[in-house]
């Protein structure tokens, strides 16, 4: 049985449970720090699995998968969900106590808050797990269009780096890509049982993942500014990894405006818009 633990204010959590409350972020980082590179051999792995399927099933029927899609996305829109509701809190208390300059400088989120921690260690796992997703696209032979693998292999290899160097604006990207993904996963679960949501949900789901983007790149723009006028010890954030993000950023930016464009744009004028990807990643 799972004990209840109440915290002290202000710590914005009505209980926490035991495996939140012994969760020790060194091991984690140290762990990540000897095993952070071993995410280009899983992403050469999943290239090599998935493009090898999508070659076997060129002139195969597709698989349905009704039942096994149905419980991928359901778990991974509740694991999502629960991330959310777990990280978010302390997102809220520092920029409402301390603002915006803590927020994305400031590793309290994993070394102060062991249920931020947690949650953000686990959030940093689960980018390989989730490289499933495209194994259905694949199986089913739908469409898998650029965006989706590409964004599969630079999160995961970003969000390991990232965690191996303690990044502080991390916080940010782990609240916001856990929002996103609850209400995409639960969509797609939706959809998997039958469900067809009216467009306007898919359409606000793209655009929050536009917003998302957005807001990623401000972040980085905002603590470079933090790092140029402080120097390199007043923020926890490398120069490197700004320049990484933004990259990222920006490219997951404008693929997602122009999928936004030919999937609801172009194809609401008639235009020869591609068949939606299932996943729109």
């Amino acid at each position: 049985m799972v004990r209840l633990t109440m915290l002290p204010q202000p710590n914005n959590y009505s209980y926490v449970f035991d495996f939140e409350e012994n969760f020790h972020y060194e091991w984690t980082r140290q762990w990540m720090t000897e095993n952070w590179t071993n995410g280009f051999y899983y992403c050469t792995i999943y290239a090599m699995v998935v493009f090898g399927l999508r070659r076997m099933m060129r002139d195969r029927a597709g698989f349905r998968l009704k039942g096994l899609l149905v419980l991928w996305n359901t778990m991974l829109a509740t694991f999502s969900l629960v991330g959310f509701a777990r990280t978010a809190p302390e997102l809220f208390r520092v920029l409402n106590k301390y603002g915006l300059h803590h927020s994305v400088c400031v590793t309290s989120f994993v070394e102060d808050d062991p249920v931020s921690g947690f949650w953000s260690w686990l959030f940093v796992l689960s980018k390989l797990p989730e490289l499933g997703d495209t194994i259905f696209i694949v199986l089913r032979k739908q469409p898998l269009i650029f965006l989706h693998w590409y964004h599969h292999i630079t999160v995961l290899l970003y969000t390991w780096f990232s965690y191996m160097e303690f990044t502080a604006s991390a916080r940010w990207f782990i609240v916001m890509n856990y929002s996103v993904h609850s209400m995409m996963y639960t969509y797609y679960a939706a959809r998997a049982m039958g469900y067809r949501p009216p467009k306007s949900v898919s359409m606000f789901i793209t655009a929050s993942q536009l917003t998302q983007m957005l807001v990623g790149c401000f972040i980085n723009y905002t603590t470079y500014g933090y790092l140029k006028a402080g120097g390199p010890h007043s923020c926890r954030v490398s120069k490197l990894n700004i320049i990484l993000s933004s990259t990222m950023y920006l490219s997951y930016l404008i693929l997602f405006a122009r999928f936004f464009y030919n999937a609801y744009i172009l194809k609401s004028r008639g235009g020869g818009a591609s068949k939606k990807s299932s996943k729109q990643h």
